[in-house]
């Protein structure tokens, strides 16, 4: 029972718990500027429920192809077998449910709108009969949308108005994402083949698929320079996510498992990542430019 319940808990991708708790918190504080009910409720439910609605239903649509995947199993997914589908469904379910209802309680139409978004991205991107991760680019794209809408409802619940440097930052933040999920979808080409899953990679090649990453990561730095001081140095943030994937320009279908190494490093990358974010958003908070 212990182990089954642990089982669970891992197809959460615990070490990635952060990268959708943060998004919220630091964009309902910046704007507030107090820790209260909501923002506690929110980072909650994107640190845990909301991973695991997205991870694990992940993991139980896609058991035909995990199963042909070494490296599921560990920190970057478990392995889980078809007993404990069911649980994980439910499991995912309830744990989401008080928070979905408090922040519904606690929010406001526009808040409404980008959580209901939220959620249908969680839900769609593996759940049969929408299955968007089986489609081409409309994969990335809804990727993307599983990290960047907890912050757009952070911003929603807090108030924020729309400013030419947050529509920016919240591009370059979704194309990043993009890139980062079209990177990742390069390990997996055979195995998803094997699955019989389609993808960006497994559709466009894993040589294409490499190629817009990087550009796509560079895309979002450049993007950052136009937001005015000290957010501009969040350009700097996309340089080690282009040094880590560019070795790979020139990968094929035989090697295109050999990303796995650039990819875990690209798990570890995303921690400097926020904390480089973090210094950039206490020197906002306190009104630095440099």
């Amino acid at each position: 029972m212990i182990r089954d319940i642990g089982t669970i808990l891992l197809s959460s991708r615990p070490i990635s718990w952060i990268n959708t708790a943060f998004p919220f918190g630091a964009a309902y504080l910046m704007v507030t500027r107090e820790i209260d009910a909501t923002f506690v409720i929110g980072v909650l439910f994107f640190l845990i429920p909301y991973n695991l609605a997205m991870y694990g239903i992940n993991d139980v649509f896609d058991y035909a192809s995990d199963i042909a995947n070494p490296r599921k199993g560990g920190i970057e997914g478990a392995l889980l077998q078809p007993r404990l589908h069911k649980a994980t469904i439910w499991a995912a379910a309830l744990s989401s449910l008080p928070f979905v209802v408090a922040l519904v309680w606690l929010g406001n139409p526009w808040s409404w709108f980008w959580l209901a978004i939220s959620l249908f991205a969680v839900v769609a991107y593996s759940a049969p009969g929408l299955r968007f991760k089986e489609k081409p680019f409309l994969d990335s794209i809804t990727s993307a949308t599983h990290f960047v809408s907890p912050a757009v409802v952070g911003l929603a619940m807090a108030g924020a108005s729309l400013s030419t440097p947050l529509i920016i930052t919240l591009g370059a933040f979704f194309v990043w994402g993009m890139a980062a999920h079209a990177f990742g979808a390069v390990q997996d080409v055979v195995p998803d083949r094997e699955g019989g899953i389609s993808s960006i990679a497994t559709v466009i090649g894993p040589t294409t698929t490499v190629r817009i990453a990087v550009l796509l990561w560079g895309a979002a730095g450049f993007a950052m320079l136009a937001v005015p001081s000290p957010g501009s140095w969040a350009a700097l943030v996309a340089v080690p996510y282009i040094i880590n994937a560019a070795p790979f320009w020139n990968v094929t279908d035989s090697t295109a498992a050999s990303t796995n190494r650039a990819w875990k490093r690209f798990i570890w990358l995303n921690y400097i990542a926020g904390f480089i974010v973090t210094m950039i958003l206490i020197a906002a908070w306190f009104g630095w430019s440099f």
